[in-house]
């Protein structure tokens, strides 16, 4: 039973024992075996020890022997349709990626996206992710409800969700990398990405969905959806993303057509601010982290998909050092065929270790707590989400490090960010329990594995016709 409420009204209350607690609260307080209590949507208290005594309306009670507790894992960067478009041009950067996959991205529709959701959902709730977001830019023409389609699959699965509702306008005729009937136009976009906000953004400290403003990128938007994107963001109350700094080829196309580089061109447009985050990040010089970091600007570091696009090595401790906002997010399964949040914990840790700080720039906590309340930061929800404390949202993991691939790693934490991919026995999204035993509650996995297998093969046969 969830932690709702009982017949009488009261709330229900979840106990949690035994367990090994790594809370990332502001002083990384850690508790070799303690308890949690969820009473409703939110954390009642927690501590070291057994939980008190005399507890009202328990309708649940797990022993975490064996277990190590964290806060649900908070992905900041994803492109949920690319699930059904895994392992293409596995041997390109990043420009020849996307000239390779754009004609097909070109010809999704609303079932595609649906299933595609459902598949990148799936992966990382299974994996510890508590909060997901999607920044979806492609919107053919004539696709049907995909905004609608996305929120409903995370509605579906139980997960906090924020849809980042991105949009294009800069086509392969206005020197793009979009087919032109891919893009939509300024009006449209604007039009569209208003009316995603006023209908599902929810403003509220338990929201399950929110929504931000998301134009794609420099190369792919006009300057005048970039500096309209950010007043209509503001005007509405709510947060703005975009890829930044990704690739040198980035940085050349932005001085070569606005005569600034990525960062100023971002300060030009209004794209700088506590409201903002970016995608990647990769390429930042010294002036560039110092302006995010005074402006508050946040950044979803993506490990695994930067090596599998060759992109470089983002300067991840040189950023936290300055005090800039970083998260960690999968980035589209198109450039990280594994789809899962908690492998970044690991990724980014090792990937920064190869950079100039060796083997400082990262350790198993700041790995952590890049994945929760980093994470929780950038999308701006860090006194909801993020860390174990009471009165935060009861957003919660149970990782199982007892067994053959944990069992010998002393410390807990290290045993998940620098061991394999730790089972999830339980995963609790305002709550309410999504995964048990490594299995997802509220859908068939099975199902979503054919139907994400027959929408990528229509969508592979409708690509290969046109």
């Amino acid at each position: 039973m969830a932690a709702s409420a009982t017949p009488g009204g009261a709330a229900a209350r979840i106990v949690i024992e035994n367990c090994a607690i790594a809370t990332v609260d502001a002083n990384d307080t850690e508790y070799a075996s303690g308890y949690v209590v969820v009473a409703g949507n939110t954390i009642e208290s927690i501590g070291a020890g057994k939980a008190p005594e005399g507890l009202e309306n328990v309708v649940r009670r797990v022993d975490g022997t064996g277990h190590l507790a964290t806060p649900g894992l908070v992905n900041t960067h994803h492109h949920f349709y690319q699930w059904i478009t895994r392992g293409l041009a596995t041997d390109h950067n990043l420009f020849n990626w996307l000239v390779a996959l754009y004609p097909t991205w070109a010809r999704i529709d609303e079932e595609m996206v649906r299933a595609a959701a459902q598949g990148s959902l799936g992966m990382m709730a299974r994996g510890g992710v508590t909060t997901a977001m999607d920044h979806h830019y492609v919107y053919p023409q004539g696709s049907g409800d995909l905004s609608g389609a996305i929120i409903g699959a995370a509605r579906e699965m139980g997960v906090r969700f924020t849809l980042a509702r991105g949009s294009m306008d800069r086509s392969e005729k206005d020197g793009g990398l979009p087919p032109d009937f891919a893009v939509e136009t300024l009006e449209g976009a604007l039009a569209a990405t208003e009316e995603t906000v006023k209908k599902h953004h929810d403003a509220s400290f338990g929201a399950m969905t929110q929504v931000a403003v998301a134009p794609c990128s420099p190369f792919s938007v006009s300057t005048e959806l970039m500096k309209q994107g950010a007043e209509l963001a503001r005007r509405l109350g709510v947060r703005l993303h975009t890829h930044g700094s990704e690739t040198v080829e980035e940085e050349k196309f932005c001085h070569e057509l606005f005569g600034l580089g990525p960062t100023d061109y971002f300060a030009s447009t209004g794209w700088l601010g506590e409201d903002v985050w970016m995608a990647h990040c990769v390429h930042m010089n010294d002036s560039d982290i110092e302006a995010f970091a005074r402006t508050g600007t946040g950044v979803a570091h993506c490990p695994s998909s930067n090596a599998r696009l060759a992109a470089g090595i983002a300067r991840v401790p040189d950023m936290l050092a300055a005090g800039v906002p970083v998260g960690l997010g999968v980035d589209g399964t198109a450039s990280n065929e594994a789809g899962e949040l908690h492998t970044e914990l690991r990724n980014a840790l090792l990937i920064n270790r190869l950079g100039a700080h060796k083997e400082a720039a990262l350790n198993a906590r700041q790995a952590l707590r890049l994945g929760t309340y980093g994470g929780a930061q950038v999308l701006g929800r860090a006194s909801q989400i993020g860390s174990l404390e009471a009165g935060k949202l009861a957003d919660l993991v149970l990782w199982k490090i007892d067994g053959i691939g944990h069992s010998s790693i002393a410390d807990p934490v290290t045993a998940i960010v620098f061991g394999a991919a730790a089972p999830v026995t339980l995963s609790l999204v305002n709550g309410e329990p999504v995964v048990e035993n490594g299995r997802l509650l509220h859908v068939d996995e099975d199902a979503i594995a054919r139907v994400t297998r027959d929408e990528a093969q229509r969508l592979a046969r409708i690509a290969a016709g046109s």
